[in-house]
């Protein structure tokens, strides 16, 4: 089947503290935003790659898809003010015989090959799926003043990461939907659910980090000197 992968990359992340875009930040000489790329350009089940990104970044990106080879990414596209608007545009250049959609943050180089083949087949199947890590820590519900109202069951609780995969069909009927009703989210597996579908998760690793903080980039430079894909 034929499988494509989104990468919103228009965001600029202010917790970052930089100057540049944090997918444009160098981790080991290479922009964050390749090492991602790397990740799916390697899956023998991706066909094409869409990075949507800040009309001002698209020659950039261009430049370095040749520089480093990235062969399965067609042209960018500009992004918008919400990483939701992003993927929405996104979704319009969609090659026309795309049957799985792929969504991954920009900022998770850490993905491993074996986690994006199990959530497209997962897909295939299941018409949406998930990556996600089982939560380490107790997890509370608390009240606007912080006042603790219940403990939750930790082992029913799950980080939901990405890549986020779906039958086209179930996306883009998520994402019309969401447009009808004035949804927002973060998340692309909400807007599906708001359609009825609940995605398959598919357990991850703990090194899928996104990276968001300067302390994140510090992890991740560690992170590089053992990771295997």
């Amino acid at each position: 089947m034929f499988t494509s992968v989104i990468i919103p990359a228009a965001g600029f992340g202010e917790r970052m503290g930089a100057t540049i875009a944090k997918q444009f930040l160098p981790l080991k000489g290479k922009p964050i935003l390749v090492h991602t790329l790397e990740r799916f350009q390697q899956c023998a089940e991706v066909n094409e790659i869409i990075i949507a990104t800040q009309k001002n970044s698209l020659e950039q990106i261009e430049e370095l898809l040749s520089e480093f080879q990235i062969t399965k990414a067609v042209t960018p596209v500009p992004g918008g003010e919400r990483r939701q608007d992003s993927i929405a545009n996104a979704l319009n250049y969609i090659h026309t015989q795309s049957e799985i959609i792929c969504v991954h943050d920009a900022v998770r180089p850490f993905i491993h090959l074996r986690e994006i083949t199990q959530t497209i087949e997962t897909a295939k199947y299941f018409g949406a799926s998930i990556v996600a890590v089982r939560a380490k820590d107790t997890i509370k519900k608390a009240s606007t003043d912080g006042r603790v109202e219940h403990t939750l069951q930790r082992s029913s609780l799950w980080m939901v990461q990405t890549p986020q995969t779906f039958q086209r069909k179930i996306l883009v009927d998520a994402y019309a939907n969401a447009e009808r009703n004035q949804l927002t989210a973060t998340d692309d597996s909400y807007l599906v659910e708001k359609i009825g579908i609940s995605p398959v998760i598919v357990e991850g690793s703990y090194d899928n980090i996104k990276i968001t903080t300067p302390d994140d980039l510090l992890l991740a430079e560690l992170l590089l000197q053992r990771f295997v894909p």
